[in-house]
């Protein structure tokens, strides 16, 4: 989508101008993959117009791949975002109806020719959200996926008013996790997306409810999510948590203040977390680097983190003193 920002911590009252920029869930993720070194595409459907190609120059600019973007249809989602401050919350407001991304259909993406030479798939569940088109465009390329044996992951990201088309969350998404080989979910979310209840006597009610998700799904092996408590929209806490089916790994909890930036906090997680387990082989190591991505993106403006491996392990290793490099 296209992102405009009112400038500085302007109220849309006030605003006379918005700061322009392109992101989304999976677009995030991949683009901040590319930052971090990792070959990257983005497989989506723009319309064929000026906002179309100019989506698709920003996102080739941060170095991803574009070549199986689809073109069709009249218009390029939109949302409206005012940052918020101190006591006073982000806002933000969605203009993404028939958007050419809500009316892909099946057959409309070529996965066979994205997969060729692809490691991985990550989607989020925003995307089956939007269209039962995308839902079952989505579903085509996590079956192939499957077949060719590259590894599926998905944030589930469940969002209520998205779901307008007539079938629920319940409906479409256990098919689509059944295809995962690692999820983003918090307990919450497997009572709202699964109807699995967070199981009661529970020391750890988080990793019950993980024990319950890969008994639904057994290709799931590995569940994460993120801690966030907010003491106001400036200053935010942030640690992770994996379950592998046998250990239970916890992070430090990091401070974040002031923050600049958080939309997309949870896309650089999800990519911090993919290098991380690709580039450690560590379950522990990639959870860490994961939420100091996480917590360094808060620091930059945009949806996409733009962070170095370099910066992220410095955050990691604990030093957080920002302290000048030159």
């Amino acid at each position: 989508m296209m992102r405009l920002s009112t400038p500085g911590f302007s109220r849309f009252i006030q605003a006379e101008q918005f700061n322009v920029t392109y992101g989304g869930g999976e677009a995030n993720v991949a683009l901040s993959l590319a930052q971090l070194g990792i070959p990257a595409e983005h497989v989506t459907r723009f319309p064929d117009n000026d906002l179309g190609h100019a989506a698709t120059s920003y996102f080739r600019k941060y170095g991803l791949q574009t070549e199986h973007i689809v073109y069709g249809g009249d218009r390029l989602g939109v949302y409206f975002l005012e940052f918020g401050a101190i006591s006073r919350p982000s806002k933000i407001v969605y203009d993404r109806a028939d958007s050419a991304f809500a009316q892909i259909q099946p057959g409309m993406i070529d996965w066979e020719k994205a997969f060729e030479n692809a490691g991985w798939f990550h989607w989020t569940g925003i995307t089956p959200a939007i269209s039962d088109g995308a839902a079952q465009t989505l579903l085509e390329g996590i079956q192939l996926a499957n077949r060719m044996g590259i590894t599926v992951t998905s944030d589930t990201n469940y969002r209520k008013n998205l779901w307008q088309y007539g079938k629920s969350v319940r409906d479409v998404m256990p098919e689509l996790v059944a295809g995962c080989d690692l999820i983003v979910c918090g307990k919450h979310d497997a009572r709202d997306i699964f109807g699995l209840e967070v199981p009661k006597g529970e020391e750890n009610t988080w990793v019950a409810t993980c024990r319950r998700i890969m008994q639904e799904f057994p290709r799931v092996k590995r569940i994460v999510n993120t801690k966030r408590e907010s003491m106001s929209a400036s200053h935010n806490t942030l640690s992770g948590m994996l379950w592998n089916g046998k250990n239970y790994l916890t992070t430090p909890v990091h401070q974040i203040v002031p923050i600049v930036d958080r939309i997309g906090g949870g896309d650089a997680f999800m990519a911090g977390l993919i290098y991380g387990l690709q580039q450690y082989q560590d379950d522990q190591k990639a959870l860490n680097f994961a939420v100091a991505a996480s917590v360094l993106k808060h620091s930059i403006e945009g949806d996409a983190n733009l962070a170095t491996v370099a910066e992220i392990e410095t955050v990691m290793s604990g030093d957080t003193s920002g302290k000048l490099s030159r």
